[in-house]
C-alpha cells in the first residue's frame, strides 16, 4: 500500500471544482492511503467524504515562520506520492519542504510535470484532468456524490438560492445590484418558488433587505455549513449568483445555475460546470440589465 498525498488549499469554487479530480485519484489508488492536504474550511467536508483516508490542515505558516514551516515539513513528509492541485508558487515550494518526492505538478524538477504549455487557459477541469494524464492517470469516473445530496434544512420544494453577496474586489464590480436580487426574489415567490437567501453571517443585511421586499424568503446567511449548502443545492429549482464559491457548489450538485460574471471573472479558466448552467456576462455587473435575468428566469 502506497501513501499518497494530494494538496488542494484554494476558495470553495476551485475545491468544488476538484472533485472530480479527486474521484480520479481516488479511482486510481484504491488500494492506496491517501492524505489530503487543505485549509480549515474544508475539512469538515472532506472527512466526510469518499475520497480521503485522513487529513492534514496546512495552516499556511510565513516564509519566516520558521517553527510553522518545521510543522508544515513533517505534513509533507513520508509519502510515495504527491499530487500539487494546487499548483500555485506557494504548493510549488511544498516540493523542496516535502523532500522531493515523486510529485505531479509545476514544481521545478518534479517527477511528473504538467507539461501542457497552455494550462493555464484552461478551465480547472481540463487542467487538472491533463496533469493527472501526465501522472500516468487515465480513468476519469464522475464523482459520487450522494453523500452530500442530504444535508441542510428541508424546505418545501419548490426553492431557489439566491447568493446576492460577492467580493467587494475591483470596487465592487462583480457585484450585481442587491435591488436586483429583490426583484428576483418577488418575481420567484409570484410563480410559488421561496426565495432562499445563503451566504455567511457577513451577509445577513443582505439577506434582510430581500425579506424586506419579499416576505416569503427565507434567510439562511449563516446558519449553513457546506455539506447543508451542497444538499440545498442538490434540491433546488434554481441558483442564482455570481462568481463565487456556493454558485460553483451549486452547479456540481446540479442546480440549474444562473451565474453573473464581470470582466474580472474568466469563464473560460473558471465557469461554473453542471447539467443546466447559464452564464451572463458584463463589464461591470450594474450594468446586467434586471430584465435579462428575469426573463431567464421566467423561461423555467
Amino acid at each position: 500500500m502506497k501513501r499518497i498525498l494530494v494538496i488542494r488549499l484554494g476558495a470553495l469554487g476551485d475545491f468544488a471544482l476538484s472533485f472530480a479530480a479527486f474521484a480520479a485519484i481516488r479511482a486510481h489508488h484504491a488500494d492506496d492511503h491517501i492524505t489530503l492536504l487543505t485549509t480549515p474550511p474544508f475539512v469538515s467536508l472532506a472527512l466526510d467524504s469518499p475520497w480521503f483516508d485522513a487529513l492534514r490542515t496546512d495552516t499556511r505558516p510565513g516564509w519566516f515562520d520558521l517553527p510553522g514551516l518545521w510543522r508544515l515539513r513533517g505534513q509533507l513528509r513520508g509519502f510515495d506520492f504527491v499530487y500539487d492541485l494546487q499548483t500555485s508558487r506557494r504548493s510549488s515550494r511544498y516540493f523542496t519542504l516535502a523532500g522531493r518526492p515523486p510529485w505531479s505538478g509545476i514544481a521545478r524538477g518534479c517527477s511528473h510535470p504538467d507539461r501542457n504549455p497552455g494550462r493555464n487557459q484552461l478551465h480547472t477541469l481540463e487542467r487538472q484532468q491533463g496533469q493527472l494524464r501526465d501522472a500516468g492517470i487515465t480513468a476519469f469516473p464522475a464523482p459520487e456524490l450522494g453523500w452530500l445530496s442530504t444535508g441542510g434544512p428541508d424546505i418545501a420544494r419548490p426553492f431557489a438560492l439566491l447568493v446576492p453577496s460577492t467580493s467587494p474586489a475591483h470596487g465592487g464590480a462583480k457585484r450585481w445590484p442587491l435591488e436586483r436580487f429583490c426583484a428576483i426574489a418577488r418575481q420567484l415567490a409570484a410563480r410559488g418558488v421561496t426565495p432562499v437567501v445563503i451566504g455567511g453571517a457577513a451577509d445577513a443585511p443582505n439577506a434582510a433587505a430581500i425579506l424586506a421586499a419579499c416576505p416569503t424568503a427565507i434567510d439562511l446567511t449563516g446558519r449553513t455549513n457546506l455539506q447543508d449548502l451542497a444538499g440545498l443545492a442538490a434540491r433546488a429549482w434554481l441558483t442564482l449568483g455570481g462568481d463565487t464559491g456556493p454558485v460553483h457548489l451549486a452547479a456540481i450538485m446540479g442546480s440549474p445555475v444562473i451565474a453573473l460574471f464581470s470582466k474580472y471573472s474568466d469563464p473560460i479558466q473558471a465557469s461554473p460546470r453542471g447539467r443546466q448552467v447559464t452564464l451572463l456576462q458584463e463589464g461591470v455587473l450594474t450594468d446586467l440589465p434586471l430584465a435579462r435575468v428575469a426573463g431567464i428566469v421566467a423561461g423555467l
